[in-house]
């Protein structure tokens, strides 16, 4: 099944303000939710300007990716 069928992606901005004109102090958040129990199953908390480029990965590798493949993938990565 691919990724983007069993999880889904949220992303919320500590503020109002895109990422290149965010605050450096800004924390976003990131979570990878699974739809069928929507318990959370990745999660971080990351500066603007990193937040919007993982959550840019994180769409291109949902849609590609099968859901194996995809928690394997990013459930190494640290923010």
């Amino acid at each position: 099944m691919k990724a983007n069928r069993a999880y889904r992606l949220i992303v919320k901005r500590g503020g109002w303000m895109p990422a290149a004109l965010a605050d450096p102090g800004r924390v976003d958040h990131i979570e990878v939710v699974e739809i069928h129990g929507g318990e959370v199953v990745l999660f971080w908390d990351c500066p603007p300007h990193e937040a919007a480029k993982r959550a840019k990965a994180l769409r291109a590798d949902l849609s590609q990716l099968q859901d194996t493949e995809f928690l394997a993938r990013w459930s190494t990565v640290e923010s």
